[in-house]
Parts: structure tokens; C-alpha cells; sequence
């Protein structure tokens, strides 16, 4: 007879939190809403399966290679679990809030699953949390998804931020405006999304000057934003670059400490971006933690409206956030009254009752892995053990 697989075995990219680790993420996870509350952003919640037509309809498009699926076993209709929670928030903006005063600003917690990770997360299940605007077109929206962001961050202990800025409308307005045939642009597309300048050279011509430039455009804001300014762009292309130069003068003063760079050329990960999209870092933390951009949110022709917000990753505000201390807690003895425990708990200790009565008090409490114990004879104060 063989031993069947163990139960304690989890699916790839799946985990058990367990304590403190457990505690610390809903510690930071609320500490990210309560700023997010703090401008004004009102919290969903929506569920984590739904039907697939409306999951995967417009934006959530881009989600269906992430997307597990079921059936229904009561409507026998195929359903999703989502793999972005972006996709259902704007689905709720414009459906149940359709009528709320814009502009509208939502946010949102919750996990995520996802068919396959990736090799900088290679996590299936994560733990999203973010905030969106809908029925603001201008710059200020962008700025303040950015600042509200950064602000979060900072909360719950995240340091030496920066925000890297991209633009992944202006390439495809360059190649039109180049007429580019299918199979230069997606050489053309390779070879940047590659950075690689001898390829993109090789295009020849105008493509290689003016997408070489833009390749070059890259790094310190201002210094990117300069070169950006001396390359031809056509109309579209160039109310991007304006736009951006308007976020960047509007971060430069909100969050001032904020490090900006820019990358035109970047779209990876931006698929059902719209216009100016963003990626948060922390120095010295593995992989970013979170993104977002610009959208158009709805896609039945009649609730389309314009979007913006960012999504944070739990696992990796994790690695940006200084680790917990440890929990002070006092062991109270089997047979401390109830209103002195009470009144521990009100002075705002967390106390641990002992169920059975002990020779030595000391030693369970060390046993347990309490910081204090609570000795009636030595008076109503907790105790630190030595």
C-alpha cells in the first residue's frame, strides 16, 4: 500500500500565511485603505468569480490568458475568477454607479488568482489593492492617482520611492504616422520592447531616427522630458508629451521627495492602457509594487468613460515595509478576575488567558511566547519577563 500525495501540499504558486506574517499583511493592507479613505476614495467589493462575458469584456480582455474558468452549476453558464480586480471595479462604475457624480473615485482590496505566475512573481494567488477615478480626462486625475499612491505607501513604512512614467500610445501614433507596414512595426516593436538600439537603427530611415530618438528619451525625468521635446510628434503623440509634462510639474510640487523617470517606449503590461501609465518601485525591493495608468472604462458604446488608477501588490509592499516588531502580549494567569483582564485589554494590551492553573507563571508565559505576565500580588501592571 503507498501513501497517497500529502494533504499539506498546496498547488504551485499557493501558500498558507500563517502567524505573524498573517497579522502584518492585514495590518499594512489596512493601513493602505485607511489612506486611500483619507482621499476620499469609497471602497467596493466585489466578488470573485463572475460570469465570463462581463469579466473578460473591454479592458478585461487583456486578463483572459490569466483567467481561470468554471462552470456554473446552477445557470450552466461559464464563469471567472478574476485575475485583476481593476476590470471589475470599472464594470461597477459604470453599471450600479453609473449615476454617481463624477468624477468618481472608488477603491478596492482583495485577492486575485491567476492561471500561471510570472518569473519576477511567481505567486498565482496575490493580494491587490488599489484606487481608480472615473469622468476625469485631465492631467490633475493622473497626478493625484500617482500622489494617492505614493501617499499610501509612505503610511505603511515604504521608502525611497520612485515612479516610472510611460507613454505606450506614442509609439503606435508614430508608426502611423510613419505608415509603417505590419511586418516593420512588429520588428520595430520588438526591438524596443528589447531596448535594443543597433535593431531598432536597422529599421533605416525615418523609423530609425525618430524611434531611435525615443528609445533614447529614457531615464531622469526632466532630462527625458527635454529630449522628448526636440522629436518631431504627430498631434496625438504630442498631446501625450504635454500631458506628461504637466503630471510631472504637479508631482514635482505634491509629493516632492518622489523619484520620476520616464520611458516612452514601454507598453508591456499596459496592453489596455489609454494614455499616461506609471510604474511604482522602491530602491533596493525585488519587482515593483503595483502600476496603473489611464483607460476607458465600460465598452458598449453608451457608459464608455475615461479612467485612471493604479494597483498595488501586497507581496511586494511586504518587501518595501519594515518587518513587525514583536507583539507584546500578556499572559494572564486562570484565575485573573475578568474585569482586570477587561481593563488590560482597554489600556490596550493583548492579553493571552491561561486555561489551566500553573506552578509557575513565568515559565508558561515564556512557553506561549508572551512579552509580559500579570501577577495579582505584584500590583495591577504587566510584568516584563526578563
Amino acid at each position: 500500500m503507498t501513501d497517497g500525495p500529502s494533504k499539506t501540499l498546496l498547488p504551485d504558486g499557493l501558500r498558507d500565511v500563517l502567524p505573524p506574517e498573517a497579522t502584518r499583511e492585514a495590518t499594512v493592507m489596512r493601513g493602505l485603505i485607511d489612506r486611500f479613505r483619507a482621499s476620499a476614495y469609497r471602497r467596493v467589493d466585489p466578488p470573485l468569480v463572475e460570469f465570463e462575458d462581463s469579466l473578460l469584456d473591454g479592458a478585461g480582455t487583456a486578463t483572459a490568458p490569466h483567467t481561470f474558468r468554471l462552470m456554473d452549476p446552477v445557470s450552466q453558464r461559464m464563469m471567472g475568477v478574476r485575475a485583476d480586480m481593476t476590470v471589475q471595479v470599472a464594470r461597477i462604475a459604470t453599471s450600479r454607479l453609473i449615476k454617481a457624480p463624477r468624477p468618481l473615485r472608488l477603491c478596492y482590496a482583495g485577492p486575485v488568482l491567476r492561471v500561471r505566475g510570472s518569473q519576477l512573481r511567481p505567486e498565482r494567488q496575490v493580494t491587490q489593492a488599489g484606487c481608480e477615478i472615473y469622468g476625469a480626462d485631465q492631467a490633475e486625475a493622473d497626478a493625484e492617482i500617482i500622489a494617492v499612491a505614493a501617499d499610501a505607501l509612505h503610511a505603511v513604512g515604504a521608502k525611497d520611492l520612485s515612479v516610472d512614467l510611460s507613454l505606450p500610445t506614442i509609439v503606435p501614433a508614430v508608426f502611423d504616422d510613419l505608415g509603417l507596414d505590419a511586418k516593420t512595426r512588429k520588428d520595430a516593436r520588438l526591438a524596443l520592447d528589447r531596448k535594443d538600439a543597433h535593431d531598432v537603427a536597422a529599421l533605416g530611415g525615418e523609423a530609425a531616427t525618430r524611434l531611435g530618438a525615443l528609445l533614447d528619451a529614457s531615464g531622469l525625468a526632466r532630462r527625458a522630458l527635454e529630449k522628448l521635446n526636440s522629436i518631431p510628434l504627430p498631434p496625438a503623440a504630442e498631446a501625450e508629451r504635454a500631458r506628461l509634462a504637466r503630471v510631472m510639474d504637479l508631482l514635482e510640487d505634491a509629493v516632492p521627495e518622489l523619484a520620476l523617470t520616464v520611458d516612452p517606449v514601454e507598453h508591456r503590461g499596459f496592453e489596455y492602457q489609454t494614455g499616461l501609465s506609471f510604474t511604482l518601485f522602491a530602491k533596493g525591493v525585488r519587482g515593483e509594487l503595483g502600476r496603473g495608468g489611464r483607460y476607458s472604462a465600460g465598452s458598449d458604446g453608451t457608459t464608455t468613460e475615461p479612467a485612471t488608477g493604479f494597483s498595488l501588490y501586497l507581496d511586494s509592499v511586504l518587501r518595501a515595509v519594515p518587518a513587525a516588531a514583536r507583539p507584546v502580549t500578556v499572559y494572564l494567569p486562570a484565575n485573573t478576575e475578568p474585569k482586570q483582564a477587561a481593563a488590560l485589554r482597554q489600556a490596550g494590551w493583548c492579553t493571552l488567558s491561561g486555561l489551566i492553573t500553573v506552578s509557575d507563571i513565568k515559565a508558561e508565559a515564556r512557553r506561549l511566547d508572551c512579552t509580559h505576565y500579570f501577577d495579582p500580588a505584584q500590583g495591577d501592571a504587566p510584568c516584563p519577563l526578563d
